[in-house]
């Protein structure tokens, strides 16, 4: 890929951290290895190495939004102080094409001892434009910014808040080839972020390439084109943002993916309420065989118990083809526990097709004490989930999950996301993702 089409190429890139147990082992290393070597002896070493990356490569096209996700430790930081030129990698190499704004850590590259304005002229300089320039600016970083007469004291004085939005108004507002922001906008209000998101559309549209590290996946899912995942080190995935933040979720919740096929369900079959649906008792994954059924779900766990059958049913019709906004949804699910499973934890999100999480629930948080009386080996059993189906016109998923916790652990049993695609039949009276309800009256007042 040439210079034209790419605005940041990460090429094996590496680094090394040396940590020691007393301080004195640091000049030792930096004095002892040499003299050692000197005088033909076998270098001692002195401390313990600490790999932050390890060949790392990636690149971003110019224009192109790239969220970078992960676990606290994998390297995220490390990396972009790597792009940005603050550290140097132990081996590999970075290219950069453009001018880089960086939003790296909160109020980083201002002097606390200067007031608002000093530090944008000071910001504006170090990314290369002349105080004409700035003062061409000026005004629409004073005004993105909005801390009013604050602009004149020093930062020192300023509110975390406050300092972000100094410090993105300024790399924002010089338009620059590449930026990158690192958790900086999660200390903003609402309202601020969705500011800064709006004037991160237009830097893209203008040609702008964007790297965004955060911890909120969906802001990943919704703004970026492609995303990677970073773990222990290293590039986990690369790809679209949609499974990138399937996989690192998985990581952040749950163990690794188990590919261990459960035990086989030899379970005899359930007697039939009256009022439930029946769902098939014969052996197997009978989810793909019903209608709505995504066959592009992703589905892990570690196999302990697993989701059999389901059964959708609204407005009195099954396994509907569309639904009605506003009506309920009665999902039955039948589940098996394959080994002893302790306070199971059963639960259901509802997602846009973007990703988008709308609705999130489980037994644990609708206190539902009945599923901790579950979860003897070679069990099965069935669960009813209603939710009222309050939503705009479009295409939803629904996600499921068989989880326990153990401590501070949630260790995942069988999830299986965007297993169940929801349609949602046109709704000329509103717009939007969610129907709220509104209404509007009018009166004459002549």
């Amino acid at each position: 890929m040439s210079s034209e089409t790419y605005a940041i190429r990460v090429e094996d890139v590496s680094k090394c951290f040396h940590t020691y147990d007393k301080p004195i082992d640091r000049l030792k290393r930096s004095v002892v290895p040499r003299l050692q070597q000197w005088v033909g002896d076998a270098p001692t070493s002195y401390g313990k190495e600490f790999w932050a990356l390890r060949n790392i490569s990636f690149e971003v096209k110019r224009g192109e939004t790239v969220g970078i996700v992960g676990r606290n430790g994998s390297g995220k930081s490390t990396l972009l102080q790597i792009i940005c030129g603050t550290l140097t990698p132990t081996s590999g190499t970075v290219q950069t094409h453009g001018r880089v704004a960086a939003l790296l850590e909160l109020g980083s590259g201002f002097n606390p001892e200067f007031t608002g304005r000093e530090n944008v002229f000071l910001n504006g300089a170090l990314l290369g434009l002349t105080r004409e320039e700035i003062d061409a600016r000026f005004d629409a970083i004073a005004a993105f910014a909005d801390i009013g007469e604050f602009i004149e004291q020093p930062v020192k004085h300023y509110s975390s808040g406050m300092a972000v939005r100094l410090a993105f108004a300024v790399q924002a507002q010089v338009d620059p080839d590449i930026l990158i922001v690192d958790e900086a906008l999660s200390v903003g209000d609402a309202r601020f972020q969705a500011k800064c998101f709006e004037r991160l559309r237009q830097l893209k549209e203008n040609g702008t390439s964007i790297l965004l590290v955060t911890h909120a996946s969906e802001q990943v899912v919704t703004h970026c084109d492609r995303a990677v995942l970073l773990d222990r080190s290293r590039v986990e995935m690369l790809g679209k943002p949609r499974p990138i933040i399937n996989r690192y979720l998985d990581l952040l919740f749950g163990r690794e993916k188990q590919a261990t096929p459960p035990p086989e369900d030899k379970t005899a079959p359930l007697k039939q309420a009256e009022g439930v649906p029946v769902m098939n008792v014969e052996e197997g994954d009978h989810f793909l065989t019903r209608p709505g059924y995504n066959p592009h779900e992703y589905r892990w766990g570690d196999g302990s118990a697993t989701l059999l059958d389901y059964h959708l049913r609204s407005g009195g019709r099954d396994f509907p083809a569309q639904v009605t906004s506003g009506e309920t949804i009665e999902l039955w699910l039948r589940f098996r526990f394959n080994r002893r499973v302790i306070n199971p934890i059963l639960g259901l999100t509802l997602k846009t097709k973007e990703g988008v999480t709308l609705y999130g629930t489980n037994s644990q948080l609708q206190s539902c004490g009945a599923i901790a009386k579950l979860g003897e080996a070679d069990s099965t059993a069935k669960a009813k989930l209603t939710f009222n189906a309050c939503l705009g016109s479009g295409d939803y998923f629904i996600s499921l999950g068989l989880a326990s916790q153990v401590g501070d652990s949630i260790v995942p049993h069988d999830r299986r996301y965007d297993v169940i695609h929801l349609c949602v039949a046109p709704t000329p009276q509103m717009l939007g993702l969610v129907d709220l309800a509104g209404a509007i009256n009018v009166e004459s007042v002549s």
